[in-house]
């Protein structure tokens, strides 16, 4: 039997951080916890970022994963709204480095065929496969199922 490799998975972002934690050993997945970060969206932007920098640390302490995953930001049209997001992946990418853990990155595709099997699939169908790999697993926000999705992707790509 090899040793289990605790997963955090993130899904950046500045109103809704996805967040899940899974265990994954001898090929197998199993559910620990997940959630949504939800900053105020009327707080400047240093006390928003400041919110997820905590609370991904303290979800950090809580789970104590092995390593962390994050999904990459696709080009918006919005050159604002890019940026923003950026800023959101910045501190996704900060609180799990700053506690020594290795941090995988994948694109949007690779994470939705990685679940799915396809890399264009909708938000749907990556809740129904994450609920079909994950039994155990509970979360009424897509930020979660698709932070668990790059926590899953990243076990089967680490």
């Amino acid at each position: 039997m090899t040793k289990s490799i605790r997963i955090l998975g993130i899904d950046p972002g500045l109103q809704r951080c996805g967040w899940g934690v899974i265990d994954y050993v001898d090929n197998k997945l199993s559910y620990v916890s997940g959630g949504c970060i939800k900053p105020d969206t009327k707080a400047p932007m240093a006390e928003r970022l400041g919110a997820i920098d905590a609370a991904l640390t303290e979800v950090i302490a809580m789970w104590k994963p092995d390593e962390a995953a994050i999904e990459e930001t696709f080009s918006n049209t919005n050159a604002a709204s890019t940026l923003k997001l950026g800023m959101a992946r910045g501190v996704a990418f900060i609180a799990p480095a700053r506690a020594g853990l290795t941090v995988g990155e994948y694109a949007a595709n690779k994470v939705k065929k990685s679940v799915v099997g396809a890399g264009h699939a909708d938000k749907t169908q990556i809740q129904m496969m994450v609920k079909v790999l994950l039994p155990k697993a509970s979360f009424e926000i897509a930020d979660t199922a698709d932070a668990l999705a790059v926590a899953i992707c990243h076990a089967h790509h680490r």
